[in-house]
């Protein structure tokens, strides 16, 4: 059909400018194969209708509206990440193509990479785009947002300095705090002292202070906070909360806590 992607990227202008109409764009997009899908299982012209994402309150989008800004989201920004350290490597774009596969499907991929495409031509401002993802994404789905924007960070082999720079930057303007910020970099960007940081706790903390924020850091951190975006990133957030358990296994041992 295609014309959802239209309207929603005209929509988009209206609201945001050039980066809203992408988003609006890419979020149709996705609307129009869902139509599309539900109506060749259904046969009739009014099958798919309910498939496209009514419009809610800021508290009050659906699941698809979920995983849709999810998606823009995570395509705006990798294009940010991508470019950090001065150069486009393929291995991290694959990151984002095999997102992009697992919860959307192959059809999806030729579009996404069209758009960061065109992102690469241009300038992605995280200092405008930030505050409208922070916006219109709950905190839990931005935390996990940054997790997968390290694990692109990586993909090369490599953590550059101005990849940290622009990760915590990102962090900054999605309204995530320095500390969950430092906490998801530290899964990756490993020293003396990351274990602590995933669990957001100094090295002078107690035994007791350790346990408090191992719990603290499951809790906000589990899986289930994630579950409107599907089972990939709810899948993936597991990985993150298994890294908060390996971190507090590492205290644990050093310090002979039972």
């Amino acid at each position: 059909m295609g014309s959802a992607k239209w309207i929603a990227g005209f929509l988009g202008w209206v609201a945001w400018g050039p980066i809203g109409a992408l988003l609006g764009f890419l979020a149709g997009t996705v609307w129009d194969r869902a139509i599309d899908a539900a109506r060749q299982l259904g046969g009739g012209e009014d099958a798919g209708e309910s498939a496209r994402p009514r419009t809610y309150g800021q508290r009050g989008y659906s699941a698809a509206e979920q995983r849709n800004s999810f998606f823009v989201s995570l395509l705006v920004l990798s294009s940010a990440i991508i470019k950090a350290d001065g150069k486009t490597v393929q291995s991290e774009i694959d990151v984002v193509k095999d997102f992009i596969r697992r919860n959307f499907g192959e059809s999806a991929v030729a579009d996404a990479v069209k758009v960061l495409e065109r992102l690469d031509a241009q300038q992605v401002n995280i200092y405008e785009v930030g505050p409208q993802i922070a916006r219109y994404m709950n905190y839990s789905q931005r935390l996990q947002l940054l997790h997968y924007l390290v694990q692109i960070a990586i993909a090369d082999g490599q953590f550059d300095k101005r990849e940290k720079s622009v990760l915590e930057a990102v962090g900054s303007t999605i309204g995530l705090s320095a500390s969950d910020v430092n906490s998801v970099i530290a899964m990756f960007y490993k020293d003396s002292t990351s274990a602590y940081a995933v669990l957001e706790v100094s090295p002078s903390a107690t035994d007791d202070q350790v346990r408090q924020a191992y719990r603290r850091m499951a809790m906000k951190n589990h899986p289930d906070k994630v579950a409107t975006l599907g089972p990939e990133v709810q899948k993936a957030a597991a990985e993150k909360f298994r890294q908060i358990q390996e971190a507090y296994e590492t205290i644990k041992k050093e310090r002979g806590i039972n």
